[in-house]
């Protein structure tokens, strides 16, 4: 799964991921392949692409590095003169192709079905909501549970600098769509940090709490009385106040290692939270950096190739 994060101050943009890539095998164990997958990519001198998701994608029947189609991205597209945003749409239109995840979503009512026969539940409801599904089950004491499914998909980032010394970040998701997280012209866009992958550790610790939060009954019950918008309101008081507009190149880089470490750290401790147990270590190995400023990029750390 992995977990990538950026840093934009008014000095730069510092870009990090893990080399942690694992896989589900044939009986659908999560399994860790290496620790040395690349999963930082600089496309031109003025944008940088970091990706957490799928390790994998078939083509011509045979399992292919994601990095594989960066790479081929960069080689066969005029990359040179992207702005931020179209290296986000170019990106989104090559992966939601070669995904196909509309195939994957028709084939996932029965999996859901077969799944929760072998179970002993039924399955009454599937509906299909966007890039998921919905489902409603009854156990055999005759309680009726929610739940949702989904396909593995890819989430990206994409951030840099335009040609016009302008600079923004994208969120790439796929399935799904293009968000654009930072921008230099909009107030209160220029700065901050955004995080992909496995974000609960790091979302505990800026923010106070994670999204699981919503599946805890009593916050369910305070939603039904307040709405979703006004209890995230008052979660968001627990947020750190860290002044990103304040925050050196220097400091940036230091922030983005210490969250990476700090949650490959907490899963070797760990195995998920009490209330759902069973996690995959996704997030390990080498902390790749990137660090892109408007006179160019620079990597801070990058894997070698090497002889142990």
């Amino acid at each position: 799964m992995s977990l990538a994060i950026n840093t934009t101050t008014p000095e730069g943009i510092v870009l990090a991921a893990d080399s942690r890539q694992s896989y589900r095998n044939r009986k659908g164990v999560s399994r860790i392949g290496s620790d040395a997958a690349t999963k930082l990519f600089l496309i031109n001198n003025r944008v940088g692409v970091a990706v957490t998701g799928l390790a994998f994608l078939q083509e011509d029947g045979i399992p292919k590095n994601i990095s594989k189609f960066i790479e081929q991205f960069k080689r066969e597209a005029d990359v040179e003169n992207l702005s931020v945003k179209e290296v986000a749409e170019k990106l989104h239109y090559i992966f939601d192709k070669k995904l196909k995840w509309q195939e994957q979503l028709e084939k996932l009512p029965e999996q859901i079905k077969s799944n929760f026969k072998n179970q002993g539940l039924e399955v009454i409801e599937i509906k299909q909501e966007q890039h998921s599904l919905k489902f409603k089950i009854k156990d055999q004491a005759g309680n009726i549970k929610d739940g949702v499914a989904g396909i593995d998909g890819l989430v990206l980032f994409v951030a840099g600098y335009n040609i016009d010394g302008s600079h923004e970040v994208y969120n790439v998701y796929i399935p799904g769509e293009i968000l654009q997280r930072r921008d230099s012209k909009q107030k209160n866009m220029e700065y901050g940090a955004n995080w992909i992958g496995q974000t609960d550790v790091v979302t505990r610790i800026v923010k106070g709490w994670d999204p699981r939060i919503f599946n805890v009954p009593f916050i369910g019950e305070a939603i039904k009385q307040k709405g979703q918008a006004e209890i995230e309101k008052q979660l968001n008081g627990l947020e750190y106040a860290i002044n990103w507009g304040a925050m050196t190149l220097q400091d940036a880089v230091d922030f983005t290692i210490l969250i990476i470490q700090t949650t490959s750290a907490m899963q070797r401790f760990s195995d998920g939270i009490q209330a759902d147990p069973g996690d995959m270590p996704g997030v390990g190995g080498p902390v790749d950096v990137l660090v892109i400023t408007p006179d160019g990029p620079q990597w801070i750390q990058k894997k070698e190739l090497r002889v142990e």
